[in-house]
């Protein structure tokens, strides 16, 4: 059992990272992330040994992030990420920064099942086969989401005149 709770130790920061794009507010995503790790050691027998791990987390974090919606039958007020904040990266010099800037901009103009996927599979390095799994949705879905969301957020991040638009991978 050890071995697992120093498993799951290692997925807190990506726990965080998800929780706080959920809730957009810190202390929040923390309360959370507490609920979530509480429910997942208390059902850690319930966990099957071969199966991913970190999917399973996703999946109880935002059962708990439901939950506490349903509870609360109003939505919470999005907070903007602030300059400090983990979730934004460090800093650049002033190219990086602006790049980061429009990179959020274009994020947050995304509709809410774009973020969310672009967030689970490119950020947080989820299979889609486990994105499918936390989401809740067929795999098909998943593929389908991602590739509309990386096209419109090449939309918005490359003008269509094509002239000073910047390259993105994405």
């Amino acid at each position: 059992m050890d071995d697992v709770v120093s498993l799951i130790e290692g997925e807190i920061p990506r726990l965080r990272r998800y929780a706080r794009y959920l809730v957009r507010d810190v202390d929040r995503a923390d309360d959370l992330v507490q609920d979530a790790l509480v429910r997942a050691i208390s059902n850690l027998d319930k966990w099957q040994r071969g199966t991913n791990l970190r999917s399973w987390l996703f999946v109880i974090l935002r059962n708990v992030y439901i939950n506490d919606l349903r509870k609360l039958r109003t939505s919470p007020a999005p907070a903007e990420l602030q300059d400090d904040d983990a979730a934004v990266g460090v800093c650049g010099g002033q190219e990086a920064r602006q790049a980061m800037v429009e990179m959020e901009r274009a994020f947050n103009q995304l509709s809410e099942e774009h973020r969310e996927v672009l967030l689970l599979v490119a950020v947080e390095g989820l299979e889609y086969e486990e994105a499918s799994r936390v989401l809740d949705v067929p795999i098909g879905t998943v593929r389908s989401r991602l590739s509309r969301a990386r096209s419109a957020l090449r939309d918005i991040l490359q003008p269509s005149s094509g002239v000073g638009g910047k390259e993105w991978i994405l």
